[in-house]
């Protein structure tokens, strides 16, 4: 029997992915694979994004874009490029404490191996080993295209996979906010991350090798009190949001800026949910009104669902995604229709692990 959509309750099933814009998507993914193990391809499509115009410039753009998991658990990578236009950078130096998605957080297992591996392989790892406010390791490194990622320590693993580099997927995100009262009304009470891990301020020596890292900031670090439901949480795994708020800096601007939605950099944090009808309500009774709805099922060749987005109080770009249709096996003919399936129930983990078959090395 078909669930109808609209008598589902909301379900934030975890992250789904981060959205990441780059000049190339194949030379990015292909760093992705070498020092982050993201290597299952769940879609690739070429194709115009004509709902997105309200943030390209009233134009439709066309882009190429592909979809990479690690089996390790975690979300993934949304790779972006625009085909359509150049992809622009910031016409400026983005600095902590700047409106916006900063710093995509990477879980590790072994914080210390993924350190090594890096350094050893040759990324630009921006620091050595830090420690966090709850004396937990993680440590800084940049991909070639100026993004930064924060290695963090992340025990709760999918599958463990042969990867060297010891880590797995998005575990969360460093957000650059004006107000943290004000982004935790979103955060917290609409997307669930109501746990307050640690509430800080000051300088952080954790911070000294980024731009600014030496300005006084308040930092807040939140993760979600219950375990995630829904098809795919035990693949995506727990996450974390760490909002940074700077208290010294009276030049922060919005890091996309006078720039379009899948230029350079984090261009979106996208949630995996089921029961996109009551997140609508929710989210417009709070004060985060959709901005785009797709309205119904929309393909994305090897995928489908509803997507939707909304803006957090600075601007930020946070993507909705229930996803209808996706991928198994690809060379078998194997989609999962999800829509014929009770939300908040997982798919079985023999299921979620077949899609490590769609693996690119």
């Amino acid at each position: 029997m078909r669930i109808k959509e609209h008598t589902m309750e909301k379900i934030i099933c975890g992250i789904q992915q981060m959205g990441i814009g780059v000049p190339n998507v194949e030379e990015a993914w292909s760093w992705y694979r070498k020092f982050f193990g993201v290597d299952v391809k769940i879609f690739e499509e070429a194709a115009e994004a004509p709902l997105m115009t309200m943030y390209t410039g009233d134009k439709v753009q066309s882009r190429t874009a592909t979809l990479a998991l690690s089996m390790e658990g975690g979300g993934g990578f949304e790779i972006w490029q625009f085909t359509s236009r150049n992809t622009e950078k910031p016409t400026f130096d983005v600095q902590l404490g700047d409106f916006g998605l900063y710093v995509c957080r990477i879980k590790s297992k072994d914080v210390k191996a993924s350190f090594e591996y890096m350094k050893s392989n040759g990324a630009n790892v921006l620091c050595d080993l830090k420690t966090t406010p709850r004396g937990e390791p993680h440590f800084f490194v940049q991909d070639p295209n100026g993004n930064i990622f924060n290695v963090v320590l992340e025990k709760e693993t999918f599958q463990h996979t042969k990867f060297s580099g010891k880590t797995g997927g998005v575990a969360g995100a460093m957000i650059g906010v004006s107000n943290i009262e004000a982004s935790m009304k979103l955060y917290a009470d609409v997307l669930g991350y109501s746990t307050v891990e640690y509430d800080e301020t000051g300088t952080f020596d954790c911070f000294s090798e980024l731009p600014a890292g030496n300005k006084k900031v308040r930092r807040v670090l939140l993760s979600h009190p219950q375990l995630r439901k829904g098809p795919f949480a035990p693949l995506l795994g727990p996450t974390k949001i760490e909002l940074i708020q700077s208290l010294e800096r009276t030049d922060c601007r919005k890091i996309f800026e006078n720039r379009y939605w899948g230029d350079w950099g984090y261009i979106h944090l996208c949630f995996d949910i089921q029961g996109m009808d009551a997140l609508k309500k929710e989210c417009a009774e709070k004060g985060f009104p959709f901005t785009i709805d797709s309205g119904d099922t929309f393909d994305m060749g090897e995928a489908g669902g509803r997507f939707s987005y909304i803006e957090d109080p600075d601007g930020t770009w946070i993507e909705f995604v229930e996803t209808h249709k996706v991928p198994v096996m690809k060379k078998l003919g194997w989609y999962i229709n999800l829509k014929n399936r009770k939300p908040d129930k997982s798919l079985p983990r023999w299921m979620l692990k077949a899609m490590g078959m769609n693996r690119v090395k």
